[in-house]
């Protein structure tokens, strides 16, 4: 996560932030059913290395397993890979609130999970953990709320970074030996 070749700045963050929410309009303005707007947990100015183009790739493949078996028609699945960061969007012919329930248990059961940032846009915008009665997303160092971590800037980048590091390696490290445990 830390190749400098990569590094953005503040005004291309905005940029892809204004040009996903436009991306998302006209998504639910031509489909009008829900959307999973998919982006990632990455803080910094390095958005888009091999470790989150490994992320993304293990967040695509679990939702596209989850929603197979959900057999909910998937309309449209675009990923595109700017380099602030991955993107991917997903318009899915079922209500929003059963949607957002099933990512917000994605997100919580899965080793990768806590990386993963998966919006639902439904008819009456965004749906939210709170407006759902869930908790909230925790810290990736402490465990504490996440956003109150944020916004008092507790903890140090190097500090973040290491953390995510840490739990993609962990991850990788399981997941090569339930591989290896398996071809035997």
């Amino acid at each position: 996560m830390t190749t400098s070749s990569n590094a953005v700045d503040l005004a291309q963050v905005l940029a892809a932030r204004d040009a996903r929410v436009q991306r998302q309009a006209a998504l639910r303005a031509r489909f009008g059913w829900p959307l999973i707007s998919l982006t990632l947990v990455s803080p910094g100015a390095n958005k888009n290395g091999p470790l989150q183009r490994y992320v993304m790739q293990q967040a695509l493949a679990t939702l596209d397993e989850c929603l197979q078996q959900t057999q909910w028609a998937v309309l449209v699945r675009e990923t595109i890979w700017p380099v602030t960061g991955p993107e991917a969007f997903f318009v899915v012919q079922t209500e929003a609130e059963p949607l957002k329930r099933l990512l917000i248990d994605l997100e919580s059961r899965h080793p990768l999970g806590r990386l993963w940032d998966m919006d639902v846009i439904g008819p009456a915008g965004p749906l939210s953990r709170r407006a759902l009665q869930l908790p909230v997303r925790r810290c990736l160092v402490c465990g504490e709320p996440a956003h109150a971590c944020a916004r008092a800037r507790t903890h140090p980048l190097s500090e973040l970074l290491t953390a995510i590091e840490e739990q993609v390696h962990a991850f990788e490290r399981s997941h090569a030996t339930a591989c290896h445990r398996d071809s035997k």
